[in-house]
Parts: C-alpha cells; sequence; structure tokens
C-alpha cells in the first residue's frame, strides 16, 4: 500500500498512471492558486480561504511523503531514511513553503515586516512544480547529465565578472563609487539587459565595454546550445 502511495506521489516515466498523471495536476493547480494571492496587495477572505486550504494539502504532502521516505532513499536503511528527509532540498522548501501560514495562525502577530517576510517565503512554493511537471524533470535531468560543461560556462562568467569589473573599476574610478558597483555593471552587461544607470563615460571605458559586451554574447551563448542539445537528447530517450 505505502509502495503504491509512493508511486502515485512522486515523478514517473510511467505516462500510463492515471491516478499518478491526476495527482499531478491537482497538485500543480494547487500550486497555482496558492500563489495568486501573491499577485495582489490586499488580502480577501477568498485569499485567506485558500491559503488554508492549499497550505493544509500541501502538509498531508509532506506528511504522505515522509512517510514513504525509506522508498525516495532506497539506498538508506529505513530509520536513516526516515530521518534524514526532512533535511533534503525539496523537503526543505515544502517545509519554509508551509510555515509562514502555520505562524501566522498560531500567534495571530501582524508585525508588518514579519508578515511581509513570511509572504514573501510563499514565493518559494513555484519549486514544487519540479515534482510534478515531466518538463522541469527533464531540465533538471538536463544539468545533472552536462554539469561539467556547465559548471566551466559559469566559471568563465564568474571570470568575465571579475576581469571586466576590476578593469572598468581602475579606468574610471568615478564612474564607479566602489567595486560592488562595477561587479554590478560587469554582471548586467555579461547579460545584455543594460539598465544604463551606471556606464563609463571615458573612450577608455567605453573601448572596455565594448570588448566585455562582444565576449559577453559569446559566454550567454554557450550554455544555452549545451542545454538545448542535452534536452533533446533526453526527449530522444523517453521516446
Amino acid at each position: 500500500m505505502r509502495k503504491r502511495i509512493y508511486e502515485l506521489i512522486e515523478m514517473s516515466s510511467d505516462n500510463d498512471d492515471i491516478l499518478g498523471s491526476i495527482y499531478d495536476v491537482f497538485m500543480i493547480v494547487t500550486i497555482v492558486l496558492s500563489i495568486l494571492p501573491l499577485a495582489f496587495k490586499s488580502q480577501t477572505r477568498l485569499f485567506i480561504l485558500i491559503d488554508y486550504v492549499s497550505t493544509a494539502i500541501f502538509i498531508i504532502d509532506y506528511m504522505v511523503r515522509w512517510a514513504t521516505a525509506d522508498y525516495k532513499l532506497s539506498k538508506r536503511r529505513k530509520a536513516a531514511a526516515f530521518l534524514l528527509y526532512p533535511f533534503t532540498p525539496m523537503a526543505i522548501i515544502d517545509m519554509v513553503s508551509i510555515l509562514p501560514v502555520i505562524t501566522i495562525l498560531n500567534s495571530g502577530f501582524r508585525l508588518l515586516r514579519l508578515f511581509r517576510l513570511f509572504r514573501a517565503l510563499k514565493v518559494l512554493r513555484v519549486f514544487k512544480f519540479i515534482r510534478h511537471s515531466k518538463n522541469i524533470y527533464i531540465i533538471i535531468n538536463v544539468f545533472k547529465e552536462q554539469k561539467k560543461v556547465l559548471g566551466t560556462v559559469a566559471t568563465l562568467a564568474l571570470a568575465y565578472i571579475l576581469i571586466s569589473a576590476l578593469a572598468i573599476f581602475n579606468v574610471e574610478p568615478e564612474s564607479f563609487g566602489n567595486f560592488f558597483d562595477a561587479i554590478y555593471w560587469a554582471t548586467i552587461s555579461l547579460t545584455t539587459v543594460g539598465y544604463g544607470d551606471i556606464y563609463p563615460v571615458t573612450e577608455v571605458g567605453r573601448l572596455i565595454a565594448m570588448l566585455s559586451s562582444v565576449f559577453g554574447i559569446a559566454i550567454i551563448a554557450l550554455p544555452s546550445g549545451v542545454i538545448t542539445a542535452g534536452y533533446m537528447k533526453e526527449i530522444e530517450k523517453m521516446d
């Protein structure tokens, strides 16, 4: 019985498991509804009701997953699996997204800053999609398979940011008040966003900006190709 429950709640590659698919759809709808009130400043009775109902569903889901942790952590002994499950990444996300509502309900506090902080923590519920979306599950597998290549690209990006920041900070100390401003500028330049709030004004500074922009585009293009190729390979495996 517990094994069947685990098969229903855990993401599976078996597309014929209708009950499992229904559970995934139900949880995705619940997650979306639980996040919806965060898009509004005011909290109506309907939003509060949605919050409490969705939290109750998440608590049940958490407890069921904990009760079947020995199947999830099959490489561990049964007792160790139950002890370690609350410390797994997804279990921590589950708990952090649940605790705000429980705390507010039990204490009844209305301290504005704490209320806003706990309200913001509910955004973590977005990560619960990982469990119930096959597309996201595929992308996670791509990152696992290509972690060495993506790690190399991340190292290149970090080196680019540091070198560009050091160069521009020393060429134009007047335009960049501190080194963090230079890091911020280099990061924005790497992503090709370019807010325009901080920018070089001298000819040498603009030359550095031009060179860093060219290299930045090349670095940004690398992970896109790696992830796309890995995604297509995962799709072929599923077919």
